[in-house]
């Protein structure tokens, strides 16, 4: 009889340790092991209106999980529909359920390169940002537009652009706009070094009119080595008091963008943005310029011309005189260039 107690009880505990070793390969399989199998690392955007379901199914789709089983149990086990966290999450291959859940869990998304464009208006620059962050671009186009908001940094609806520094940065995919405005501030701030201040303080131009000028001259170049020498064309004109007569300004102010031609007609547009009727800079920039541009004018190159004109090489380049005779025989070089071409307008 107590054979038999003996052979029960450790029948009875033999299937208990199959029974746990059973459980626990099972929570091994399921949690643990690798389970996920995308190709190659798959981002998963969670954004406001996703439900536990979609979630679910962005997953699967984009993670290849072989058992999602393991998934369900532990969203369902933390409450997981109760505590869903906005943002762009990684799926890495051979990862386990665990890893993958524990991350959308607790919200350690993966940041994106955010470009900042050197774009020409504001409200293309919150189409860009719109087509980058979850943030509507509607909603970032009407804080960016608003008066008060503009004052409270420092701008107006002329200056705004000044505040953005085009280049790329990591940021999270769900900032807020307080936070993307916060981070253009930032990255303001730290662009405008002390060196930066000094240097302009040293020509004589405020940080926004730096910008200014800036815009103006990589609207007249694409070539960097020579956006020193056309800044400091403008340098010169400016401290002469002659007016600044550069074409890129009418386009502005005719917002038409791809003239290749100015002729009379268009010089005579009222706006404050035209050069050629109003001395000095215009209200603010033409673009949002890049930090390239941004130096360019700082670091100017200095000499004494006044006047430039586009090479009829059409090379994208100029040449500059430093007096009205010499800079009309290069503008006739362009004129017949662009006839030559049937370039009229």
């Amino acid at each position: 009889m107590e054979k038999k107690k003996k052979r029960m009880l450790l029948g009875a505990l033999a299937a208990l340790i199959l029974i746990g070793a059973a459980c626990a390969g099972a929570v091994y399989y399921y949690l643990f092991a690798p389970q996920f199998h995308p190709q190659k690392t798959a981002y998963i955007y969670i954004d406001r209106d996703d439900t536990v379901d979609s979630i679910y199914n962005k997953v699967k789709v984009q993670g290849h999980p072989k058992s999602f089983t393991g998934f369900r149990w532990m969203a369902k086990y933390r409450k997981y529909p109760q505590n869903i966290h906005t943002g762009r999450y990684a799926i890495r291959p051979g990862e386990s359920v665990y890893h993958v859940f524990s991350r959308f869990y607790r919200g350690y998304q993966e940041p994106i390169n955010l470009t900042i464009g050197s774009v020409r208006t504001l409200d293309r620059l919150a189409r860009s940002i719109g087509k980058q962050l979850m943030i509507d671009s509607a909603e970032i186009a009407q804080v960016m537009n608003d008066s008060a908001f503009q004052q409270k940094l420092g701008y107006n609806q002329a200056t705004m652009p000044c505040l953005f520094i085009p280049e790329t940065y990591q940021v999270y995919w769900d900032m807020s706009v307080k936070d993307l405005f916060e981070r253009m501030q930032k990255e303001h701030q730290r662009f405008w070094n002390q060196e930066r201040l000094d240097k302009a303080t040293a020509i004589g131009l405020t940080p926004a009119e730096v910008c200014t000028l800036a815009s103006i001259v990589e609207e007249e170049t694409n070539n960097n080595p020579e956006k020193p020498m056309v800044a400091g064309l403008y340098i010169n004109r400016l401290h002469s008091g002659m007016p600044l007569q550069a074409d890129p300004t009418i386009k502005f102010a005719l917002q038409d963008f791809g003239l290749r031609r100015i002729t009379n007609a268009h010089l005579g547009i009222n706006s404050p943005y035209n050069t050629y009727l109003n001395a000095g800079l215009p209200p603010g920039p033409i673009r949002i310029p890049s930090p390239i541009g941004l130096d360019a004018v700082l670091n100017y190159t200095k000499h004494n011309y006044i006047y430039m004109c586009a090479k009829e090489d059409f090379s994208g380049t100029h040449n500059f005189a430093s007096n009205y005779a010499e800079h009309m025989r290069n503008a006739r070089k362009y004129w017949n260039a662009l006839n030559e071409r049937k370039i009229f307008k």
